[in-house]
């Protein structure tokens, strides 16, 4: 098994596109891509102030520690430093007032609702 590094402060921030989701406001940068799939599982996000992502599902669970600011999933208020677990199947929006970055580690694809 070959190491894989990611060294993200040498990586530009890009736009995220999702085909018929509104993702204006949101950029990526992609820690590591799964060769089988060819889908990156674990990811990083940046919102500035206002963007939105809408209500998903997320069939194989996700993980997310808040790096920088604030964000709202679904009802839930998390700051710098948080973490949260979303069990398989868990569904929410994602919403950040003031900006934020997050890592997420998501293991299969979301459906969006």
């Amino acid at each position: 098994m070959l190491l894989q590094i990611a060294q993200s402060t040498q990586m530009a921030w890009k736009p995220l596109v999702e085909e018929g989701v509104k993702t204006e406001g949101i950029s990526i940068k992609v820690l590591q891509t799964d060769e089988a799939t060819k889908r990156a599982p674990t990811i990083l996000l940046k919102f500035e102030a206002g963007a939105s992502y809408p209500n998903h599902n997320h069939p194989g669970g996700e993980e997310a520690f808040v790096l920088e600011g604030e964000v709202r999933f679904g009802p839930t208020q998390l700051n710098t430093g948080d973490y949260l677990y979303t069990p398989p199947g868990g569904k929410h929006s994602v919403f950040s007032k003031t900006g934020c970055v997050i890592l997420l580690i998501v293991p299969e694809e979301v459906e969006i609702l």
